[in-house]
């Protein structure tokens, strides 16, 4: 079977307990405040053959850019939401990309899996779960 192609511009539709998730990787409440009405893009390329993916997360707070190779562990720059660096690797589960990051917040890391034109993202840390879903644009 072969794997879903990621490429493409989705803009956001909803989220679900992100301010908690926030917390839970000790985002002080302001940020959290401010980075809870933003309602961001992402802007996605992905390499199907090589692996190799570029997520981008546009907001018109700050934008965050993430490339790496399906697989390959990468230093992550977790910029925008907390300053901090993680190492990070990306791989399928099925259909699924996962997520796991070594840090200092345990537990942390993402799910990302398409149904059609939504894109769903669930954010883990401290036994914290958050969900955000997404629209492909026409």
């Amino acid at each position: 079977m072969s794997k879903p192609n990621y490429t493409g511009i989705y803009n956001m539709v909803s989220q679900n307990n992100f301010e908690e998730y926030l917390a839970a990787l000790d985002v002080n409440y302001a940020l959290r405040k401010v980075v809870c009405i933003l309602k961001p893009s992402k802007h996605i390329e992905h390499d199907v053959n090589s692996g190799e993916m570029k997520i981008k997360t546009v907001t018109t707070f700050k934008n965050f850019d993430m490339d790496f190779t399906l697989g390959q562990e990468f230093t992550e720059d977790l910029g925008p939401v907390d300053g901090r660096k993680c190492q990070t690797t990306v791989n399928w589960d099925g259909d699924k990309l996962v997520c796991v990051q070594r840090g200092e917040k345990e537990g942390r890391g993402w799910t990302h899996w398409l149904e059609g034109n939504i894109l769903h993202l669930e954010m883990r840390a401290q036994g914290v779960t958050a969900k955000q879903v997404f629209k492909k644009a026409e």
